[in-house]
């Protein structure tokens, strides 16, 4: 590592310690058992909750695994539509979480189930189990990977850390050299490079991952096409109603690391790519990484001006129960990877320790 061993702070939304995660999962099941989270559930549960999924696909083997907390396997999906059912909750599209949202709490709470990124995972593992349910779900789409044109930095970074011992690259316009033969120190180098990789405008951070893949022979634009579905793959849902499709963008660009201009066409171009390509229009919009800091609240009157029904952030919370939920930064729980506990999903969606859907 940089700077004579330095450890550097963590990202919540990249990754929490083993021990830390372990530790929120024990409360989580502690709050089940003890009967807390149903109890409170009326009070804090809300009109219901929009679940936030990325990654769907088997397990892999390997101790440097940086963006774990990403991933379900298929068998988990079925687990999770499979208890929702026993639950109670109506499984809803997002038109209906948005119609529901808009007025008081009536009747069951509701989950609705969204995919962002428009991984190729969504087609080849989690549709054929979402089918056999026949349950509606949500895939937000960053336009340009459709086209085989968008930059899978994050994968690529991964990739480039998995596959050296030692890698240099230029920072604030000096060069910076990590040493990373053992598993922490490549995740301590994944963390820091990824959160520093994500303070930079969308041109310089475009630069950086094409200077680090070209320096370690990464071929960035064939990484991103085999990860993402294109055009081809999203016809196949296109066929089935129970599919909306939503849009995240053009480039997938964080949106506070850019002028508001450019904000502005990222949003409006990526709706009007898609209502070109599937020929009807997408309504709803993802905020790429979608936690607070990657996006403002005039991003969201950007959303409004633009058309678009509803933005859906990856803030944990829970949509409110009085109808007055802001449709233009809808609260979405982002399940971690990592846990296996039913218990623990029934304790987040009940509302009770939102915190721990935060890492």
């Amino acid at each position: 590592m940089p700077g004579g061993g330095r450890r550097y702070a963590v990202p919540g939304d990249v990754a929490v310690s083993r021990n830390t995660n372990g530790l929120t999962t024990l409360g989580l099941e502690l709050a089940c058992f003890s009967g807390f989270a149903r109890l409170m559930e009326r009070s804090r549960g809300g009109a219901g909750v929009l679940l936030k999924f990325e990654r769907v696909r088997p397990p892999r083997n390997g101790a440097f695994q940086p963006l774990r907390s990403r991933e379900i396997t298929p068998e988990f999906l079925d687990r999770v539509i499979r208890r929702l059912k026993r639950w109670k909750y109506d499984i809803v599209s997002i038109d209906d979480a948005c119609a529901r949202a808009r007025q008081p709490r009536e009747g069951r709470r509701f989950v609705c189930l969204t995919f962002d990124g428009g991984y190729k995972d969504v087609v080849e593992h989690a549709y054929p189990v979402l089918t056999r349910h026949r349950v509606p779900f949500t895939v937000y789409l960053p336009t340009a990977f459709a086209d085989g044109l968008g930059e899978a930095w994050w994968l690529a970074l991964e990739q480039v850390v998995a596959r050296h011992d030692r890698i240099s690259l230029m920072i604030d316009e000096q060069q910076r050299h990590f040493a990373i033969a053992a598993i922490d120190e490549k995740r301590q180098a994944y963390y820091y490079l990824y959160s520093w990789m994500r303070t930079l405008p969308a041109p310089v951070l475009s630069l950086a991952i094409n200077d680090l893949c070209n320096r370690y022979s990464i071929d960035l634009a064939a990484l991103s096409r085999a990860t993402a579905m294109d055009w081809d793959d999203i016809a196949i849902l296109t066929v089935d109603p129970l599919v909306t499709f939503g849009t995240a963008t053009v480039n997938y660009s964080i949106l506070a690391n850019l002028k508001d201009s450019a904000a502005l066409r990222e949003i409006s171009m990526g709706r009007a790519v898609a209502l070109a390509a599937l020929r009807r229009d997408s309504l709803h919009l993802a905020y790429p990484f979608g936690e607070r800091g990657s996006f403002k609240q005039r991003h969201a009157v950007m959303a409004a001006e633009a058309g678009f029904a509803s933005a859906v952030t990856s803030v944990a919370g829970v949509i409110r129960p009085d109808g007055r939920s802001d449709l233009h930064a809808l609260p979405r729980i982002a399940w971690d990877g990592r846990r296996r506990s039913m218990r623990a999903l029934r304790v987040l969606l009940s509302g009770v320790m939102l915190d721990a859907a935060r890492g």
